[in-house]
């Protein structure tokens, strides 16, 4: 569970970082040439049930690869981050290099046509929202905004009706759809000019993320006190 008091600012930013690298990958996925939600799979179930209903049995398999490779990125995630609890040494590091080698890989398989690219970076989705809901108690997500969108409408909601409202996840909540939203704008304008190669930009950026997570994780071992690594 994420708290106003007890979360470091690397949780806020690395957030940011992922929710644009989310909104990236998601809008090249709509523009390549399936047209296909590639960080939520909402259409993407809705999409299997109704190719399956229709007889379209090639694009209902795609469907369903990608929704098998974003299930195998959760998988990677749960089996690499162990606990719910955010804790700084956990291996968040480790899965977003994972994350950025996925997306590295896309592009190469895409830029040949293949299927493999998409499912690479459905992959890399699932990893990071799996991985995201680890650290935040399943309070926070990047790669889909259903839930944040519900929450903000709570609290305005709530704000109208003059019940308590807990502006600390109203202000979280509102930079990630901000980061979602110019991911998104940043995938269109870069998929008219480089195509898939935009893609490398969310690839470049979680591998940095991590690169500084990691960074900071041996920054606060060496000068926690020794009661604190203990």
């Amino acid at each position: 569970m994420i708290r106003e008091h007890t979360t470091p600012a690397w949780v806020y930013l690395g957030g940011l970082a992922l929710a644009i690298t989310a909104g990236v990958i998601n809008a090249v996925g709509f523009l390549g040439v399936h047209h296909q939600a590639l960080s939520h799979m909402s259409g993407t179930v809705t999409l299997l049930g109704m190719e399956l209903g229709r007889g379209n049995y090639a694009v209902a398999l795609h469907a369903l690869a990608i929704l098998a490779a974003f299930f195998l990125g959760c998988l990677v995630s749960g089996a690499l981050i162990s606990q719910g609890r955010l804790r700084l040494g956990r291996r968040y590091g480790v899965a977003l290099s994972l994350e950025s080698t996925a997306l590295f890989l896309a592009v190469y398989f895409l830029r040949r046509g293949a299927n493999a690219g998409d499912y690479l970076a459905a992959m890399a989705c699932g990893l990071q929202n799996a991985m995201v809901s680890s650290y935040s108690g399943s309070t926070m997500r990047t790669t889909h905004m259903t839930g944040m969108v519900t929450d903000l409408g709570i609290a305005c909601g709530h704000f109208l009706r003059g019940a308590t409202v807990d502006w600390f996840r109203f202000r979280l909540y509102g930079v990630l759809l901000l980061g979602f939203f110019a991911g998104g704008m940043t995938g269109a304008l870069g998929y008219e000019r480089y195509g898939y190669d935009t893609l490398l930009f969310p690839a470049i950026l979680s591998g940095m993320t991590g690169v500084g997570y990691t960074a900071y994780k041996h920054y606060e071992r060496h000068h926690a006190p020794p009661s604190a690594t203990a």
